[in-house]
C-alpha cells in the first residue's frame, strides 16, 4: 500500500481509477501510478486497459496482451493492480461504467478518485455522461510538461465549484471534487514513439520494464 495509514482508526480508503490504451505501458505510466499512490496516500490504484477505447482508434495489439504487458511492468509493485474489468464488458469502454463498478466494489463510503491527464480533461465535457463522473468519483488531473490547462465554457460549466487546492480537501468527501496535480518526474514518454521504435527495430531500452520488452520481443507485437 502506498497509504502512510491502517488499521481500524485509519481514514476511509482511497483507490483510484487510472485508465488507458497502454500501448504499451512504459515507465511513464509506472512512475506516474507510483508518484500519484504515494502524493495521495492512496490504499491502491487501478490501473485498468481499455477495451475499446471511445475517444480514439481502437489498438492494434490486444487487449489481452496489453494487460499482460502491464502486469509484467507492474510486477510486485506495491500499491499498483493491474485491473481487467473493463476486458470483461462489450461495447466502448466508458469511465464512468469502470467507476460504477468500482464504487460497487468498494462501498459508498471510499474516497474513489480517477486519475487522468491534462489533455484528456480539456476534452471531459465531451465524454459520456460527464456530470455522473463526479457523482461517482473525484477527479485529480495530472498535469504534463508542455500542456496548459485553459477549459473552454463547458468544461468550465462542468468543474464550476468543484475545485479543490489539496488532497485534504480532496478526501472530505467520498466523491465530486477536483485537484490538479503535478507530480515531481513528470516523465515525458510517449507510446507513440516507442510503437514507431518497435516497429522500425531500434531500442527501446530504459523506455520501459525490460519484462515488457521481453513480453513484446516474445509475442511478436509492434512488428
Amino acid at each position: 500500500m502506498c497509504a502512510a495509514e491502517s488499521g481500524p482508526a485509519a481514514p476511509m480508503r482511497r483507490i483510484a481509477m487510472l485508465g488507458g490504451t497502454f500501448d504499451p505501458v512504459h515507465h511513464g505510466h509506472l512512475r506516474s501510478a507510483v508518484e500519484l499512490c504515494e502524493m495521495l496516500s492512496l490504499d491502491q490504484v487501478h490501473m485498468i486497459p481499455s477495451q475499446l477505447p471511445p475517444h480514439r482508434e481502437a489498438p492494434g495489439v490486444a487487449a489481452t496482451d496489453r494487460l499482460a504487458m502491464l502486469a509484467a511492468g507492474i510486477d510486485d509493485t506495491p500499491g499498483l493492480r493491474a485491473d481487467d474489468r473493463e476486458l470483461h464488458r462489450s461495447g466502448p469502454s466508458y469511465s464512468v461504467d469502470t467507476l460504477a463498478s468500482l464504487r460497487e466494489e468498494f462501498g459508498e463510503r471510499t474516497r474513489l478518485v480517477m486519475a487522468l491527464g491534462v489533455d484528456a480533461f480539456l476534452k471531459l465535457a465531451e465524454w459520456h455522461e460527464p456530470e455522473r463522473l463526479f457523482e461517482l468519483s473525484h477527479l485529480v488531473v495530472i498535469a504534463r510538461p508542455g500542456h496548459a490547462a485553459l477549459p473552454g465554457d463547458a468544461l468550465k460549466a462542468l468543474i464550476k465549484g468543484r475545485e479543490v487546492e489539496s488532497s485534504e480537501s480532496l478526501f472530505a468527501t467520498p466523491a465530486g471534487r477536483l485537484l490538479h496535480l503535478r507530480l515531481p518526474s513528470s516523465m515525458d514518454i510517449s507510446a507513440t514513439e516507442l510503437r514507431r521504435r518497435l516497429q522500425a527495430g531500434l531500442s527501446v531500452r530504459y523506455l520501459l520494464p525490460s519484462a515488457v520488452e521481453t513480453y513484446i520481443q516474445s509475442s511478436g507485437l509492434y512488428r
